[in-house]
């Protein structure tokens, strides 16, 4: 027996077989392996992961990525389609966030392969338009609760990283500590709309008059809320401003493979001034092969997810996106009601569409685990432990929020019972779905353990005998 997926049930491939398979016995078992791994995310029970859930609305944008999945968006001469959807996704995106209110430059964007993805090319954007000025020791000054992509530009980039606290009580970034790490070669300031732990926003309009009192730029990553807080905005939500209608913000990265509802691979990055975009253009002139040009990191692309992106946002248009964020705040409300409903449980800050809670009476964690067994995969946190629910469609459908409320009664008497008998729990902070109750204070043991995570997610087949 092995741990590898599906090596009880189906042929494992080591090396390419001497003879193909027939399709239609591929596509059965691709079929079994989906509807498997679909059947836990319809309960609902699942946090974040899968925004739309609808699947006629994911077998329309298959059928459109299949009509151009095998284009290169590289070569535009051949596909100009691509530059139709490309440009359309970002123009939407560019008037959902207002660019309109921009004045004296002309707002942009590019089309990147998600939220990492937006991240990397924003702080790259940013660095070396420092250096135009420069600038040979970037650093960016982010909030502590802002997305680890930061971090991995930094790290790729070499761009030296300063966190700013975050205020206890609302979750929200300290501004005058942010501003205290600001220096003359600060290349960016960063704010979340919202934030990936606790769904909060941070004070963007504070943010913007530090940005724009000491001349850099405001980066707000919206890769989570960009595509859901717009349209609580429309529904009469009390949601504070954080795109280009607030001066000092420069650039926003938003996710339309999470509340977008497109197929996973793609976001947009938008710039108040196109000339930052530009930044990003990498021209190469000496090469035997020919001139290269391209807009960004990537190179090859496929069509498909373009053509995807684009046609699920004009199918659901914004009446349709706006019924669905009616739907997931309703939820998110109800959600929350049911914790607060516990005194032993405390909702961290003034979330919208995802909350987090913590206890001050026992370990959080007990909670999770009491879920965990009645099947919910929500995400665990730390510094302060802490479990998070991000609302997403699969919540909304009927029963979901009213078995949350009932499962989490019991799990409360639970984790009194564990406290008091010194039970230490099972679950910990991992992202991605992965548990182990470890805390750091031995990081080096623990990053041996997470690099061993990672190793088996990109384990090979078993060799066969």
């Amino acid at each position: 027996m092995t741990d590898y997926p599906y090596a009880d049930r189906f042929e494992v491939y080591a090396r390419l077989p001497e003879e193909g398979r027939p399709q239609a016995e591929i596509l059965a078992e691709l079929r079994d392996m989906a509807a498997g791994e679909d059947a836990f995310w319809e309960t609902g029970k699942a946090s974040g992961t899968v925004y739309c859930g609808d699947h006629d609305h994911y077998a329309f944008m298959t059928e459109t990525y299949g009509l151009f999945g095998h284009a290169n968006v590289l070569q535009r001469d051949m596909f100009p389609s691509a530059t139709k959807f490309e440009g359309e996704i970002l123009a939407m995106t560019l008037d959902l966030m207002h660019a309109d209110a921009v004045t004296g430059t002309s707002p942009a964007g590019v089309v990147t392969t998600g939220g990492t993805g937006s991240i990397l090319h924003a702080m790259l954007a940013y660095r070396d338009a420092a250096r135009g000025r420069g600038v040979t020791r970037p650093n960016l000054v982010k909030p502590e609760t802002a997305h680890p992509a930061f971090d991995k530009a930094g790290h790729l980039f070499g761009i030296e990283v300063r966190d700013a606290p975050a205020d206890p009580r609302t979750t929200r970034v300290d501004v005058g500590a942010a501003g205290g790490l600001v220096d003359d070669d600060t290349i960016v300031v960063v704010g979340s709309a919202g934030n990936y732990g606790y769904g909060t926003i941070d004070p963007i309009e504070e943010l913007s008059d530090l940005a724009l009192s000491r001349n850099v730029g405001l980066h707000v990553d919206g890769c989570l809320g960009g595509f859901i807080l717009p349209f609580g905005e429309e529904l009469g939500l009390d949601i504070p401003r954080f795109d280009f209608r607030v001066p000092g913000v420069t650039s926003i990265s938003a996710d339309t493979h999470k509340y977008g509802y497109g197929l996973k691979g793609t976001s947009t990055l938008l710039f108040r001034d196109g000339s930052l975009r530009n930044e990003l253009y990498f021209l190469h002139t000496g090469w035997s092969g020919g001139k290269y040009l391209s807009p960004g990191i990537e190179g090859s692309r496929s069509g498909g997810l373009l053509a995807a992106t684009w046609a699920g946002m004009v199918a659901l248009g914004r009446a349709g996106y706006r019924r669905h964020a009616e739907q997931i705040f309703t939820t998110a409300r109800r959600m929350i009601d049911a914790v607060r409903s516990h005194p032993e449980l405390r909702v961290l800050g003034e979330p919208t569409f995802l909350f987090s809670f913590t206890s001050d009476d026992f370990d959080i964690y007990h909670v999770y685990d009491f879920m965990a067994g009645r099947g919910w995969r929500l995400n665990g946190q730390q510094y302060p432990n802490a479990v998070h629910m991000a609302v997403t469609r699969p919540q909304t459908r009927p029963g979901v929020a009213e078995t949350f409320a009932a499962d989490l009664a019991d799990a409360v008497p639970y984790a009194r019972e564990r406290h008091a008998a010194g039970a230490a729990p099972m679950s910990g902070a991992v992202y991605g779905g992965v548990e182990g109750g470890l805390t750091d204070e031995a990081d080096g043991f623990i990053r041996q353990i997470m690099a061993g995570i990672l190793d088996t997610h990109q384990s090979l087949p078993p060799a066969r005998s």
